[in-house]
């Protein structure tokens, strides 16, 4: 699908399962698993979702999921399966390789958005796209290099560390235009400095959610996650952002959820909702 200047199509980077009562917060289960069904041991499946964006001569992807550097054990904690993380499988799938990725947009470093920026080669932690840019905000950085106890450990540093050493990354300060007709927005409520390309067209934009609106389940308000640094703040940023979205005819894009990629929105009783959904 198209936004201004740039073909956007969703890449699928493997699934993996996480505790419902974590992606959800305070909102009752009574609630939730009504749109998210939980297994027999509570986890419900999460997607990762990458975004490619082809065009103005740069083929940028947004978020690279897990990768294929889990321990065995975390392997089966998040019952993830490593081939889902290998790049050049999954980059084959749309005529590339990851050669040809000349950008790569990281919202933040929590592993499942991370982990695949890297890769071990000969024993070497190795940049997985050797001829990109990695874009990632300095005070996420910064906050991913010093984490609270809180959620160090979703900040393995192996994982973005190799970057600095490799001289291959960008580090951006605030909001601002990455490239012609892509915004980057900056929001704090999930992890300080998470960033969110927007890609502009004449008559809709396209906004990468992230985790600050994780799933189609979330888009409520008050429906945030356990992992949310700053509550109060996600509950405002989301609001503007939905305000946005409805006002400026965007899409929105759902890094996480495991059967609804993008949706257009409208104004419903209880705030904004969906209208109809979208496939890239």
């Amino acid at each position: 699908m198209k936004f201004g200047n740039y073909e956007c199509t969703s890449v699928e980077l493997g699934h993996f399962l996480i505790d419902g009562g974590t992606m959800f917060g305070i909102v009752p289960k009574v609630l939730w698993e009504k749109r998210t069904p939980a297994d027999a041991k509570n986890r419900m499946q999460m997607n990762m979702r990458g975004l490619l964006i082809r065009g103005n001569g740069k083929t940028i992807l947004v978020d690279v999921g897990i990768g294929t550097k889990l321990t065995p054990k975390e392997k089966t904690v998040w019952a993830f399966k490593e081939e889902m993380g290998n790049m050049d499988a999954v980059l084959v799938q749309h005529g590339l390789t990851p050669a040809e990725i000349t950008d790569v947009i990281i919202t933040h470093l929590h592993f499942d958005h991370v982990g695949g920026a890297t890769f071990i080669k000969n024993g070497k932690l190795t940049p997985t796209f050797p001829n990109a840019n990695y874009h990632i905000q300095k005070s996420q950085w910064e906050t991913a290099l010093n984490p609270h106890p809180r959620d160090s450990n979703s900040f393995p540093q192996i994982n973005f560390k190799p970057l600095e050493e490799a001289g291959v990354l960008t580090l951006l300060d605030g909001p601002g235009e990455l490239s012609d007709g892509i915004d980057l927005l900056v929001t704090h409520g999930h992890t300080t400095g998470q960033q969110h390309p927007l890609i502009k067209g004449d008559n809709t934009s396209l906004f990468y959610c992230a985790d600050l609106i994780p799933t189609a389940a979330h888009l409520p308000l008050s429906w945030i996650m356990a992992y949310d640094n700053l509550p109060m703040t996600i509950m405002e940023e989301k609001h503007a952002i939905l305000e946005r979205a409805y006002k400026e005819n965007w899409v929105l894009f759902f890094e996480h959820d495991c059967k609804i990629t993008a949706v257009s929105v409208q104004r419903g009783q209880k705030g904004v909702e969906i209208k109809k959904e979208i496939v890239l």
